[in-house]
């Protein structure tokens, strides 16, 4: 076998664990977290601005730590890390099932945070080590595993908190650790997928914990330096808050299990069924992409303003919402990943997404305050959060279009695949 087929048979490899590691993943998660704010709501007697706070720490916590943890990614390897990563969210969601006070729940989000930290960098990270021939379909197939469980895993979750309804059933919140608990057990088979990768280059540890530190410090330091990519950062942080409060606000406006069920299983679908177009041609890499994905997601959260202030969810509506949601992830997923991987020089891709994601987690974090916030003044103040949900998402799509009108330095804008080395920022470009 020559060096180029080798080299073919381990970027496939990487992808397959990569994304067999998605749907192990995204099924536990998905399972419980389309229910959990009714969980807290209904079973543990929370408000809506404690729960916001229970949902905001978690979303902090992970924020927060992808600024050194990205880093670190690069150091110690992705596929190690990547254990790590499943292991602290194992932990996580077993203490979910077993708790329900708020000091308890608020621990649970701490490592479910710490968790996810680690996670996404360890995982794009791997996928962005790819050959360029094959990372865009890479991502595809990665992208569409997570929406196809995440369609999958709100109806199974559904199902199991359903189980045992009736004379002598189980009691809901035994359900629902049954929940969190098989989606301990999801994460617990993602870690071993991972490992299965630790011989490759970037499964390596580096040795040497001065060095380990300092190259974790030029890391980040790296990419705070580089202007192009901060204002990238910059313009498309509201991107995760986006995608976090799809899973609250539906159940905050009034709606149940089922109807949040139905609006993340229709969303999911429409985003996996975009991929396949996002890879043709390396087009999510073109910006025009990007800011077409800020004004669905915008579009989104406007359909779901009558619900809010009617206090019932009309179908139409919440299908609409669903769609344009989905379409504008699953627009904005790719679009970013491909931006992403452009800017960061090689062997910084773990540092670049961390400090993107730390920025754009203070942002998700301060809005989801402001959500729970809004939704405990009743309809009106849901109404208001919505809006600016919306308004926010145009506004940044209007900024996508103004400052994001070209690949980064060195690349032409719609270039299928970048050259061989591409001057972007501090670094080269794969």
């Amino acid at each position: 076998m020559t060096t180029s087929q080798a080299d073919a048979a381990g970027d496939r490899r990487v992808i397959g664990v990569v994304t067999a590691v998605q749907l192990s993943a995204s099924l536990g998660f998905f399972a419980v977290m389309a229910h959990v704010v009714a969980h807290l709501r209904d079973d543990a007697g929370l408000l809506a601005g404690t729960i916001g706070l229970v949902l905001g720490v978690r979303i902090l916590v992970q924020y927060a730590l992808l600024l050194p943890f990205g880093a670190l990614v690069d150091v110690l390897g992705a596929a190690r890390s990547g254990a790590l990563a499943c292991v602290l969210r194992t932990a996580g969601f077993a203490l979910l099932a077993v708790v329900d006070g708020v000091p308890a729940v608020l621990a649970a989000a701490v490592l479910l945070g710490a968790g996810g930290a680690v996670f996404h960098p360890c995982a794009q990270a791997l996928l962005a080590g790819t050959a360029p021939a094959v990372r865009a379909r890479g991502y595809a197939a990665y992208a569409i595993t997570g929406q196809v469980a995440a369609l999958a895993a709100p109806p199974i979750g559904l199902a199991v908190l359903a189980a045992g309804t009736g004379g002598g059933g189980v009691p809901p919140d035994g359900r629902f650790a049954l929940l969190a608990g098989g989606a301990a057990a999801a994460w617990a088979v993602a870690a071993l997928l991972f490992l299965t990768l630790a011989g490759r280059p970037g499964g390596r540890v580096r040795r040497g914990t001065a060095r380990a530190a300092r190259d974790v410090r030029d890391g980040a330091a790296a990419a705070f330096r580089d202007r192009a990519f901060l204002r990238f950062a910059a313009v498309t942080c509201l991107g995760p808050l986006l995608s976090d409060q799809v899973m609250a606000v539906v159940p905050l406006r009034g709606g149940g299990a089922g109807e949040a069920t139905l609006f993340l299983c229709a969303s999911s679908l429409v985003a996996a069924a975009v991929q396949p177009w996002c890879a043709a041609r390396d087009r999510a890499g073109r910006p025009r992409v990007l800011w077409a994905g800020f004004a669905c997601a915008g579009a989104s959260y406007a359909a779901l303003i009558p619900s809010a202030a009617d206090g019932g969810p009309p179908l139409a509506g919440l299908l609409a919402a669903a769609v344009l949601g989905g379409l504008g992830m699953g627009l904005l997923l790719p679009a970013v990943f491909q931006q992403l991987v452009r800017y960061a020089p090689r062997g910084r891709d773990g540092a670049y997404f961390g400090v993107r994601a730390f920025l754009a987690g203070i942002v998700a974090f301060a809005g989801g305050l402001g959500i729970g916030a809004l939704f405990e003044l009743g309809p009106g103040g849901g109404s208001a959060a919505l809006a600016g949900l919306a308004a926010a998402s145009w506004a940044t799509a209007a900024a996508c279009a103004r400052w994001v009108r070209t690949a980064p330095p060195g690349l032409p804008d719609g270039l299928a695949e970048p050259p061989p080395a591409v001057t972007a920022g501090t670094g080269s470009s794969r």
